[in-house]
Order: C-alpha cells, then structure tokens, then sequence
C-alpha cells in the first residue's frame, strides 16, 4: 500500500483544516451584520439648503454655512443652535451629521422637535441626542419624548431610550430623522428604524404643534456618564456638521386636506416587516438602556410602558 511521504502530509492536512474552516466560516449565518430595512425615507424626501428651511436661533458667532454645509460648534465662550422657519403639525425631519471627534464629554450635538418657547414651562419635545464620549469610549444616541411639560420643572419624566450606534459617527456623515404622525414617532438611523414610539393615550403623546432644532452645547452636568466627565475646553473647538437637511410634513398653517407623511411603504404609516426586522436588530444589538425596562423609574407616570 502507498504511503505519502511525512512532508507531504504535513503539507495537506494544513491546507483541508483551513478549507473546512473557511467553509464553516461563511456557513454561519452573519446575525450581526447590519440588515437592509428595505425602504430608504431618507431618498423618498428631497434635500433642502440650511437658508431654505432654517435660521440661526443663537450663537452666530459660531455658525457657518458653506455650499450647503452647516457647521455650529462650541468653545468657551458659547455653542450655537438653529431653528426652523415654521412650525409642523407632524412630518419627516432629518439631516445627515457627523459629529466631532475626540474627547467630546459633557458636549452634546442634537437635532430635535420642540414648543418650548411658544409654551415655555409646559412644552413638548422629541429629542435626538449624541451624548459626547472620552477617547476609547463610543457615543451614545439617545432618543426622547417629552409631553405637555414632562420637561419642565423640578420633576422630569423622561422617555429615554439610549444606543451605541454600529459605526463611528465622527468618521462621515450619517442621516438621522425622525418621523412624528399623530399616530407615531419614529426614529431613524441611516434608514433603519430604531425606535417606535406609538401613540396609546392623549396624555403620552405630543399632538401640539412644533419647530425643527438643531444645536451643540455644554450638558457637562449630565452628559457623559450622569456628568463624571466634563467639557474640556483643552480640546475646544468642538464642531458638528450638518448637510442634507429634510423637512417634509404639514405645516402648522396647511390646510386640512394635508396629510401625514410615512417612513415605510404603506402610506398610511407603521413599518413593514422587513423595516421591524431591521427595528429588532438595532434594539438587540445596540440598545443600552430603555426607560420602561429600569426598575429604578416610577412608571405610574409613563403609563404606555404598562399599556398592551
């Protein structure tokens, strides 16, 4: 009987083991790998200029515009923040950011829906907000609903669902929206949905008009780890840059035929299953923390964590 000589078999039996493991490798499915929701809202709504939809609302000193590029940034001496030209009874409003990079904590870059200085006190807001990070450490995004003054006061009541996102936000710009109905909001990243919140009780659920946000400014008192880290001005200035800016919905003054816009398939709203998958990974893979599951809140006051 033939025997390979010893060289040989040291040569061949290297090479099937890295094939088999190879093999096995592409057999196991990537549960991780970022999914396509299947439907692009950020492509069904059009593009507009910084001009076009919004003006400064305070640091100006600290804003510019450059070939439809917005850049806002914060020092020592003052962030800035933006505003739209008019308020929306609900919509699609977005914008492609790409937030600074480095140490950034106690900084925080956000776009966001308010009523605040028409109902200073008793106002609502939807918030998304990138918590600033020390080197080493990712950004979190995090979501926020406040209704009719659960803002305000000495008493928040915050909605807070927060993420890790599964790229760096520094690198490039990334689209983020949100989609508020009166049936809904929901939130997005890149196109994935990432956060439902549905609509289950008058008193849960911002109905009053609201105004389109955008900022960056100093929250080092509880910003980057409930304010361990602060804003170090060492590394100032921090720059946030904001391009592809969207607002498509129904302006406070449309007439009653306007109707709700969607960000999925079906006009009428919600998500598709493809788009509820996509939902699903996120919240699996990247969700850190979520107000209904912290045993610490008193949730007689979110009553829709409890509602079926």
């Amino acid at each position: 009987m033939f025997s390979p000589p010893s060289s040989s078999i040291s040569t061949i039996v290297p090479f099937i083991l890295s094939f088999f493991i190879i093999k096995a490798f592409f057999m196991v499915p990537l549960t991780n790998a970022q999914p396509s929701p299947g439907f692009s809202p950020s492509s069904k709504f059009r593009n507009i200029g910084f001009f076009q939809g919004f003006r400064n609302l305070w640091g100006p000193q600290h804003q510019r515009v450059d070939q439809n590029q917005l850049t806002i940034w914060l020092d020592r001496s003052s962030g800035s923040g933006f505003k739209s030209n008019q308020a929306f009874q609900s919509g699609y409003f977005g914008a492609a950011i790409k937030l600074p990079p480095g140490y950034t904590a106690g900084v925080i870059t956000s776009l966001y829906l308010s009523n605040n200085e028409a109902r200073p006190g008793n106002h609502d807001e939807v918030d998304i907000e990138f918590l600033g990070t020390i080197p080493g450490k990712p950004y979190t995004l995090q979501t926020n609903v406040y209704v009719r003054g659960s803002g305000d006061g000495s008493r928040i009541i915050g909605r807070e669902v927060q993420y890790n996102l599964w790229f760096d936000p520094t690198a490039n710009f990334h689209h983020y929206a949100i989609l508020w109905s009166p049936r809904e909001i929901i939130f997005l990243v890149d196109d994935i949905p990432i956060r439902r919140y549905k609509k289950k009780s008058d008193s849960t659920f911002p109905m009053r008009p609201m105004w389109v946000y955008g900022s960056v400014w100093d929250a080092s008192s509880w910003a980057t780890e409930g304010g361990k880290y602060k804003a170090d001005y060492q590394y100032q200035p921090f720059y946030a840059r904001y391009t592809n800016f969207k607002l498509s919905g129904c302006p406070v003054n449309a007439p009653n035929s306007c109707r709700a816009v969607s960000a999925s398939p079906n006009p009428a709203g919600g998500l598709s299953s493809q788009q509820n998958s996509a939902m699903q990974w996120a919240q699996k893979n990247h969700m850190v923390y979520d107000y209904c599951k912290d045993s610490t809140k008193d949730h007689s006051v979110t009553p829709e964590c409890i509602m079926a």
